[in-house]
């Protein structure tokens, strides 16, 4: 059988390696398989499980699928997954020119020209992962997530390697926190994440229904969910809904890499870092994940 191939369009600026390079973080990552050219990745479209290679190609991104017949449908899904995925649709030259007006970002530009805002296009997803990595260091987070992951996703094996997706709400939502206590998850975590799988499994929380809203409705709404403050939802409207304006002010890493190219010996306050944020109007969320990707090296 010869494999199917989708082409997806990316208008430029784009670089895949830089967005590779942000893939590799983290030797823990259990969603996705990212080697020196190519990331492969499990699409859940519509219940069914489709493995996908993704490569930079002549026109876009190519991916490649070696072990499925696909339909039109299945690519329509697996292409608005990628487009969420990368921030395909982001006029990051705008980012860029801004950027080069910024005496803080003109450097970060210039050196990760053409990164895109990697996210989660699936909401319960970008949820549970903020929930999961509440005050603890990220390496623990990564830890919880492979179980929490491994224990109630699916999964495929090709060629000897396992691919995983995330676990549904529906299925989260018959567990009890207790399930999830013997993974180490503390009981309030075990508690929002269970909760919100509940919300979403009844109906009243969707990616759907929250992309009818305006940036400051998906804000209120966020913050009505259990375990849900300040910092989870501007990560998850940054991140799930590709909110350019989004800022996570109390981000520790933020805060670590605005020490960091100011030259600062002292933290810098929450109060600097709100009046920074307003330097950044309308691409604080770029300028945010910049300032992220400035606390690693190449991996």
């Amino acid at each position: 059988m010869k494999p199917t191939q989708l082409t997806i369009s990316v208008d430029s600026p784009f670089d895949f390696h830089q967005c590779l390079t942000f893939l590799r973080r983290s030797n823990a990552e259990v969603m996705h398989v990212a080697t020196g050219d190519a990331v492969w990745k499990l699409f859940d479209v519509n219940g069914r499980l489709l493995l996908g290679e993704i490569k930079k190609g002549t026109q876009g991104l190519v991916v490649t699928f070696p072990a499925d017949d696909v339909t039109s449908e299945d690519e329509t899904g697996v292409e608005r997954y990628v487009r969420e995925w990368f921030d395909l649709d982001q006029d990051v030259a705008g980012f860029e020119r801004f950027a080069e007006t910024h005496d803080l970002l003109r450097p970060l530009v210039r050196e990760y020209k053409g990164l895109r805002l990697i996210g989660f296009p699936d909401l319960f997803e970008a949820l549970a992962w903020a929930v999961i990595g509440q005050q603890i260091t990220l390496s623990f987070a990564y830890t919880l997530k492979r179980r929490f992951v491994e224990r109630y996703g699916r999964k495929r094996e090709v060629d000897g390697v396992t691919y995983w997706a995330f676990p549904r709400p529906e299925n989260v939502a018959e567990l009890a926190p207790s399930d999830l206590r013997d993974m180490q998850f503390s009981m309030r975590k075990a508690e929002y994440i269970i909760g919100i799988a509940r919300e979403m499994t009844a109906g009243t929380l969707s990616k759907q229904q929250l992309r009818t809203y305006s940036p400051e409705q998906i804000q209120v709404r966020l913050l009505e969910l259990r375990g849900v403050g300040e910092w989870t939802a501007d990560y998850v409207r940054m991140k799930c809904f590709q909110d350019k304006t989004a800022f996570p002010a109390t981000d520790a890493g933020l805060h670590q890499a605005l020490k960091h190219h100011l030259n600062r010996n002292e933290k810098v306050t929450l109060e600097e870092v709100r009046t920074i944020g307003e330097s950044f109007a309308g691409w604080e969320a770029y300028a945010t994940f910049y300032l992220w990707r400035s606390l690693y090296g190449n991996v």
